[in-house]
């Protein structure tokens, strides 16, 4: 990406900074009075980097940016008194330090699902994707992150009263309903004890981009062939109507139906569910194949399930950072 146009001169109660921190990449963008400027946005690659601070003191310099209002930044991983714990990156990001580096006057620390909560409603409707119709009624929101990591969460009342709370949902269970999710769990349990890695079998380690990979690797084995090298690998030969990749879309179909069935009867989203992240955008295509819909209406107890909750899926890459504009906004009217 280019680098990011120089900031115009502001009042110190208008310019935010603006960081959503993935597994693999930080995006950094500015906002002007609580609306993110798409033109300001640099993507940076974690890979060699030490920590969040020298990528955003890299960009402060570029940008020329004068005194902040505030920063937000969104880390995928869990918050804690002002502390972000990265999941799948060795960084540990304190609101003290940002605030050293970006000279911010105030800083907020949000899990980066919170952020794309927020974002909620601020994203524009040629940005979404309807994947199961349904109504669409006052109350509870989810957002459904899919991406190096998976959670889940539930979204509250609008503009300063609004409420994501933080999660990590995405490392409960994989829901085991018959013999062939049964299979599936210990496969996936054997690769990660092979790995030196804790063997529990949670919905990230199939639903993820890894977990596509772990399903490529099940499907393969069952179909007495070589592994695919990674989830990218299970994606272009899915592109390529391979069947073995179409069988670990089937199961990664499966489990998303389920998945979030059991999410939406914890939260009863009536406002809608939201999926988020490169493998939600990456399998909406591919989901409708495998009897998504279908999957996630199947009988229940309750018949909730058969008539309510639409899915969409937001194809703005940038949500996170626009969540990130909206909470300071709110909570500077506070």
């Amino acid at each position: 990406m280019t680098a990011p146009t120089p900031a115009t001169p502001a009042s110190p109660g208008g310019l935010t900074l603006l960081a959503d921190i993935g597994g693999t990449n930080t995006r950094v963008a500015l906002a002007q009075d609580g609306r993110m400027r798409p033109e300001t946005i640099r993507r940076f690659a974690n890979a060699g980097r030490p920590a969040l601070e020298p990528i955003l003191a890299e960009y402060i310099a570029a940008t020329e940016v004068g005194p902040l209002a505030g920063a937000c930044i969104a880390a995928a991983g869990p918050v804690e008194e002002g502390r972000a714990v990265m999941t799948n990156l060795s960084w540990v990001i304190e609101a003290g330090s940002v605030a050293g580096v970006t000279r911010a006057a105030r800083v907020a620390l949000l899990n980066d699902l919170q952020a794309q909560g927020h974002a909620l409603g601020h994203i524009a409707e040629d940005h979404m994707s309807l994947l199961v119709p349904g109504p669409v009624r006052p109350g509870p929101m989810l957002v459904v992150g899919l991406g190096t990591g998976v959670n889940a969460a539930p979204v509250h009342g609008r503009g300063a009263a609004r409420i994501v709370p933080s999660s990590e949902c995405g490392h409960v269970n994989l829901p085991v309903r018959d013999a062939e999710d049964l299979a599936l769990m210990r496969f996936v349990e054997d690769l990660l004890r092979a790995r030196g890695e804790v063997a529990h079998c949670s919905v990230e380690e199939v639903l993820s981009g890894r977990g596509l990979g772990h399903l490529g690797a099940f499907a393969a084995h069952r179909a007495g062939r070589a592994p695919f090298a990674d989830s990218s690998a299970v994606l272009s030969a899915l592109g390529a109507g391979d069947p073995v990749a179409g069988e670990a879309a089937r199961l990664y179909t499966r489990t998303l139906a389920q998945f979030l069935g059991d999410q939406a009867l914890s939260h009863l989203p009536q406002g809608g569910i939201y999926l988020i992240g490169g493998m939600a955008r990456a399998m909406a295509p591919h989901l409708a194949r495998y009897g998504f819909e279908a999957a996630f209406r199947a009988p229940r107890r309750v018949d909730l399930l058969a008539r309510d909750f639409a899915i969409r899926v937001v194809e703005d890459d940038y949500a996170a950072l626009t969540g990130c504009a909206a909470y300071l906004q709110a909570r500077g009217r506070e």
